[in-house]
């Protein structure tokens, strides 16, 4: 584990964006932990996960134009992301995101920011059914530009749509557009944290639990 990994999970506890009980998923499983990037709602919790994004896309070495995050979620990431980018590393990148509905007036269209172009890498929270990313990669593809890849902050590894498959969702996701999928954190990362801390061993106990039933 990475020390900015480390940093990102004690602020994710601080801030309750990862939480540990009884949660019920959208795909009906009942999980002993839960990650909502939706509660980094603050400048400063917004500057940080764009850091944890901006370092992990920078180590990965994936080549890419600009950035995409898919409404509603996605759009504070990339925005976070790319300022990121920007401020880190020296890396101007341009950024884009779509409207949920396409706009008539104005400029029209569905996508706000940068024309999307070249190699468009898809910034989005943690993949469930992949949905959001088929959809946005409809959308790129439509445009005419290419899909450089998908970075998320949480892979869960666990069984996709079906409990009968073997790969995660971000395995599915990889394999339906050919394109890697890139975490910052992922379950085996929460894990490793939990047994450093030595403190939440019921906590530990249960998601090994979770992993042996649905981990892809």
């Amino acid at each position: 584990m990475q020390s900015y990994q480390q940093a990102l999970i004690d602020f994710a506890l601080d801030r309750q964006v990862l939480r540990f009980g009884a949660f019920t998923l959208k795909s009906g499983r009942q999980s002993p932990y839960f990650f909502n990037t939706g509660l980094f709602s603050s400048g400063e919790a917004l500057r940080r996960l764009g850091s944890a994004y901006a370092r992990r896309i920078v180590d990965a070495g994936l080549p890419f134009d600009m950035v995409f995050g898919p409404a509603y979620k996605g759009i504070p990431l990339v925005s976070a992301l790319s300022v990121a980018l920007a401020a880190d590393y020296g890396i101007d990148c341009p950024w884009a995101f779509n409207r949920k509905e396409e706009k008539a007036h104005g400029e029209g269209g569905s996508v706000v920011g940068a024309p999307l172009a070249g190699r468009v890498l898809i910034v989005d929270d943690v993949i469930s059914a992949g949905t959001s990313v088929a959809e946005s990669v409809e959308l790129i593809e439509s445009a005419g530009a290419t899909i450089a890849g998908v970075l998320v902050a949480l892979d869960r590894q666990e069984r996709g749509q079906t409990d009968q498959s073997a790969c995660s969702a971000t395995q599915e996701v990889a394999e339906r557009h050919a394109v890697p999928v890139t975490a910052i954190l992922n379950l085996d990362t929460l894990m490793e944290y939990l047994e450093r801390r030595g403190d939440r061993a019921d906590d530990l106990a249960a998601m090994r639990d979770y992993r042996a039933r649905y981990g892809a």
